[in-house]
């Protein structure tokens, strides 16, 4: 793949999440910034000299906070755990009827 079109993807997936994201010069480096929000400060992503590489940290600081939404404790409900595991047995059931 081109690296045009790889960054950007990565430009485009930090854009769908924050949409006024930009490039932003401090003097330790270039941070991407969404309003005054430094994307990756929470993953303790450095600035960088490069604005690919800035872009880069941001997505992926964009997809961990994705993974890490996906998968925390309180947003998990154990209805859905036991509506989860219902299914899963019911189609157990269903396979040991066929055969």
């Amino acid at each position: 793949m081109r690296e045009e079109i790889k960054k950007a993807r990565l430009k485009k997936k930090v854009l769908d999440n924050y949409p006024n994201a930009k490039v932003e010069s401090f003097n330790d480096g270039i941070r991407i910034t969404s309003g005054e929000v430094f994307i990756a400060e929470d993953f303790y992503l450095p600035t960088t000299n490069c604005e690919d590489t800035a872009w880069e940290y941001a997505a992926l600081a964009c997809k961990t906070r994705q993974h890490f939404d996906r998968t925390h404790p309180m947003r998990m409900d154990l209805t859905d755990i036991e509506g989860k595991l219902n299914r899963i047995h019911n189609r157990k059931k269903r396979g040991r009827r066929v055969k």
